[in-house]
C-alpha cells in the first residue's frame, strides 16, 4: 500500500525521498523491521491472550526430559507469525503482483489449516485434531492453485538469455529497478527482448543447470510442450505437500523449525533477488524472472517473523507455534521455491526437513518389517532410532534440547551455503 501512495506522491507532487519505495531493497529492509517489531512486539500480547483463553499444550508423556514441564504452554502462536508476514507485505510490496498474490494466499490457506487443527485440539479437546487426510486435502488443494496458476498465468514468464546478440545496456537507477525487479548497476547483458511463458527450472549440478519439464514428454512427439502441466502440476502438488509437512514434523523442540525455517528464508531471499536482476541473473547464468524480485519483500517479512517469534519461541519456548504455523511455513517455503523455479533445489536447501520427514518413515518402515519378521515384542525392543522424528531420538540419547537445536541450526547453515555454491557448481 505504502507503494502505491508513495509513487502517487512521487510523480504528482515530486515529494522528497518518495522515489526511495521503488526501490525493492529499501522496501525489503521495511518489510524486514516490520515483521520484526509486530511479531517482538505484539507477540507478548497475543502470548498473554492465549493464557487467557487458556490456549494451552496438551502434552503426552513420551519419557522426554523437561517434556512434562511444556504442558500448559500457549499455543496456536503461529498467529504472530502469519500476522507479522501478511501486514508488512501488504504495506510494503506491491499487491498487484502475481507472485505477491500467490505467496499471500497460500500464506492464509495453510494458516488456516494448521489453524483449524489446533482449534480441535484446545477447544474440542480433542488430541487427533483435523484429521489427516483433510490436511492432505487442503495442502493438495493449495498445490493444485499454485500449479495452475504458474503454469496458466501470462505474467508468469521468463527471459531466455541470447547466444548471438547485441548487447543491452542496462543503466543504473530507479527505473531500472522498476524494469528488472531490483537494482542494477552498468553492464552489458544478451536477453531476449520478448518474455516466453517456460517449464524450465533450475537444477543442481549440471551445465547451464536447467531443465523443461516438458522434456519428460518429448516421446509423445510434436505439441507435447502443451501437455507439460501433466508433469508439473502434480509435482507441485508433491513438494508443497511434503515441505509442509516436513517443517510440521520437525516442530517438535523449542525453536528447531523457527530458526530452521528463518535460515532457509534467507537463502530463498537470496535466489529471488538474483533471479530478478539481470546482472546477477546473467554472472550466475541463470533464468532471469521478470518481476520476482518483489518476492524479496514478501520473503524478507517471512525471515524477521520467524526471528521475531524465536524470541518468545526459544528454549525455554513461552510459546509454540502450533500447526497454525508450521503448516503455513512449510507451505510458504515450497510455493516460494517453486515461484523463482529453485524447487529442485529443496532437498538441499531443506535437507533438514528432509531428514525429519525421512526418519519418521523409516521408523514405521523397519517397525512394520521387524513386527511381521520377528513378532511386536522384538519390533518394540529393536526400533531403528530410540524415537522419531530424529530429534526426539537424540533427545532419548540423553542430549539436551538445546545443544540439538543449535546443532540442526549448524547443519542448516552448511546446506544453506552449499545451496547457494550450487548456483556456480556444475
Amino acid at each position: 500500500m505504502f507503494y502505491y501512495l508513495f509513487d502517487f506522491l512521487d510523480k504528482q507532487f515530486d515529494f522528497p525521498g518518495a522515489g526511495v519505495f521503488h526501490y525493492i531493497s529499501f522496501r525489503a529492509a521495511m518489510a524486514l523491521i516490520g515483521s520484526l517489531l509486530i511479531s517482538m512486539a505484539f507477540g507478548k500480547r497475543i502470548i498473554q491472550l492465549l493464557h487467557k483463553k487458556q490456549v494451552g499444550e496438551t502434552v503426552r508423556d513420551l519419557g522426554l526430559e523437561g517434556q512434562m514441564e511444556k504442558k500448559g504452554t500457549p499455543t496456536m502462536g503461529g498467529l504472530i507469525i502469519l500476522s507479522a508476514i501478511v501486514v508488512p507485505t501488504l504495506l510494503f510490496a506491491k499487491l498487484h503482483n502475481v507472485y505477491i498474490i500467490l505467496m499471500l494466499l497460500s500464506t492464509v490457506w495453510l494458516g488456516a489449516i494448521g489453524f483449524l487443527d489446533d482449534y480441535i485440539k484446545v477447544f474440542k479437546k480433542d488430541k487427533k485434531g483435523l484429521k489427516g487426510k483433510f490436511k492432505v486435502l487442503g495442502q493438495i488443494g493449495i498445490g493444485l492453485i499454485v500449479g495452475i496458476t504458474l503454469y496458466c498465468n501470462d505474467e508468469v514468464v521468463v527471459k531466455e538469455k541470447l547466444t548471438n546478440s547485441v548487447s543491452v545496456f542496462t543503466p543504473l537507477g530507479a527505473n531500472a529497478d522498476v524494469v528488472h525487479g531490483s537494482e542494477a548497476a552498468p553492464q552489458m547483458a544478451k536477453w531476449a527482448n520478448k518474455e516466453t511463458k517456460s517449464m524450465k527450472t533450475t537444477i543442481p549440478f549440471v551445465k547451464n543447470n536447467e531443465f523443461d519439464y516438458s522434456s519428460l514428454l518429448s516421446f509423445i512427439g510434436p505439441g507435447y510442450k502443451k501437455w507439460a502441466w501433466i508433469i508439473f502440476i502434480p509435482i507441485v502438488i508433491i513438494i508443497v505437500t511434503a515441505v509442509s509437512n516436513g517443517a510440521n514434523i520437525t516442530d517438535g523442540i523449542d525453536g528447531l523449525a523457527t530458526g530452521t525455517s528463518a535460515i532457509i528464508g534467507v537463502v530463498l531471499g537470496i535466489l529471488a533477488y538474483v533471479s530478478g536482476n539481470t546482472v546477477f541473473a546473467d554472472y550466475l547464468n541463470i533464468m532471469y524472472i521478470p518481476n520476482s524480485g518483489e518476492l524479496v519483500i514478501f520473503i524478507a517479512a517471512f525471515v524477521g517473523a520467524c526471528v521475531g517469534f524465536l524470541w518468545y519461541n526459544s528454549y525455554p519456548a513461552q510459546v509454540f507455534m502450533g500447526d497454525t504455523g508450521s503448516l503455513a511455513l512449510g507451505g510458504i517455503i515450497a510455493v516460494f521455491a517453486i515461484a523463482i523455479r529453485k524447487e529442485l533445489l529443496i532437498p538441499i536447501l531443506c535437507g533438514v526437513f528432509l531428514v525429519e520427514n525421512v526418519s519418521v518413515m523409516l521408523q514405521v518402515a523397519y517397525f512394520k518389517r521387524m513386527k511381521k519378521k520377528f513378532g511386536i515384542e522384538y519390533a518394540r525392543e529393536h526400533r531403528l532410532f530410540k524415537m522419531a522424528p530424529l530429534h526426539h531420538h537424540y533427545q532419548k540419547l540423553g542430549m539436551h534440547e538445546a545443544k540439538i537445536v543449535s546443532r540442526f541450526w549448524i547443519i542448516g547453515i552448511m546446506l544453506a551455503v552449499l545451496t547457494i555454491v550450487t548456483l556456480k557448481l556444475r
